[in-house]
């Protein structure tokens, strides 16, 4: 008698990767592909309606954290088993997705046999992760840009947070009484405080700090 398939879903805003991944998985027999998702917010919907055993999941989506989205994921489907399914080797991006309930972290540069292997190591209740993983975490975190200890005045956490929510400058300059001036050399302090580029990096390493 033939044991059920794994059904697994896949979460990435690439789609090629989605395209790659589906074209290797679909070709094991013990794999169903339930469904792929580019959007966070449309797997939310979809796991509300349907059984999914295993999904692989991307640290950053264009709509919401992984991070995030892990918690969401328990919340709703408890069962769900949350692989992380990345590019991203910080060592504190893969402790926060562990904290937020992701049972193993997988790199992209892993090889299907690699991936299959810590999806069965999953299912049998094991923490799993790829080799490189393995690697990262058994060393202290350095040179993590992220395992800085950073520190936010009252003020800057209340910018941080409307740049957050999408506000513009001159939107958070209106409603805080503030100049233009004053705003753009808060972000400037925020933006070198998380060693991020731009707003989108910013987000995502406060996210990760557990300032938002």
């Amino acid at each position: 008698m033939l044991s059920a398939k794994i059904k697994l879903a896949i979460v990435d805003d690439h789609p090629i990767v989605i395209e790659g991944l589906t074209n290797l998985l679909q070709k094991k027999e013990e794999i169903k592909i339930v469904g792929t998702f580019t959007s966070g917010h449309h797997f939310i919907d979809f796991l509300k309606q349907t059984a999914v055993q295993v999904v692989l999941l991307d640290v950053y989506l264009q709509d919401i954290s992984g991070m995030d989205l892990c918690k969401e994921i328990n919340a709703i489907s408890p069962q769900t088993i949350i692989l992380a399914f990345s590019n991203h080797d910080e060592w504190s991006a893969i402790m926060k997705m562990l904290e937020n309930g992701a049972r193993g972290y997988v790199l992209k540069s892993s090889t299907i046999e690699e991936l299959l292997k810590c999806i069965n190591e999953a299912i049998s209740g094991e923490i799993t992760f790829s080799s490189a993983v393995k690697e990262i975490i058994s060393q202290p975190p350095k040179n993590d840009k992220f395992q800085e200890n950073i520190k936010l005045t009252n003020r800057e956490k209340e910018i941080l947070a409307l740049i957050a929510s999408g506000m513009t400058t001159t939107d958070i300059a209106k409603q805080l009484f503030l100049s233009k001036f004053t705003i753009d050399g808060h972000r400037k302090n925020l933006l070198q405080k998380f060693s991020a580029k731009n707003a989108v990096e910013l987000i995502n390493a406060a996210k990760l700090h557990g300032f938002l």
